[in-house]
């Protein structure tokens, strides 16, 4: 190969390295974040299991996915490394909902952002469309993690 040769590479695919950090089974407590069979999920319960006689204390997580809220369960050896989604919480004010289900929210620098759905969750929802209808000045906080995005909690901050 001679040096005036330059190679460009184009990747494709995603490696998904920078949506999770490792991070040491027997460190992850109660409340804290894990990645189970590729969905993040936040820790409700862990309970060690002594070792026996040859092999590893065990680690048992009970945990539920922060999107969908399904309860998974995983038991991994205390001194393996597990997957820990980033989880970033924003806020953003909401300005318009369209029929189709998808809301405007305007972000921190003032521009819009229109790729979101409205929660699947019953009482949110409702509280989110009864507001706006209202009139009121909402804020959401959106959740992300591992390239998913949600709207996950809602805060009125009086009237326009």
């Amino acid at each position: 190969m001679s040096d005036s040769e330059e190679h460009q590479f184009e990747s494709k695919a995603d490696a998904g390295a920078s949506k999770t950090y490792p991070q040491q089974a027997g460190t992850i407590r109660k409340n804290g974040y894990i990645v189970i069979k590729n969905r993040p999920c936040k820790v409700v319960e862990v309970s060690t299991s002594k070792t026996g006689k040859h092999g590893h204390a065990k680690c048992h997580f009970v945990a539920i996915d922060i999107f969908t809220g399904k309860k998974l369960e995983d038991i991994v050896p205390s001194s393996h490394n597990c997957d820990v989604p980033h989880v970033n919480r924003t806020e953003y004010q909401l300005i318009d909902i369209s029929e189709d289900g998808f809301v405007s929210l305007l972000t921190d620098n003032g521009n819009t952002k229109d790729d979101l759905k409205l929660p699947t969750d019953e009482t949110l929802l409702g509280q989110i469309k009864d507001g706006f209808a209202e009139g009121k000045d909402l804020v959401v906080s959106v959740m992300s993690a591992m390239g998913e995005e949600q709207i996950n909690a809602l805060k009125d901050i009086g009237p326009k």
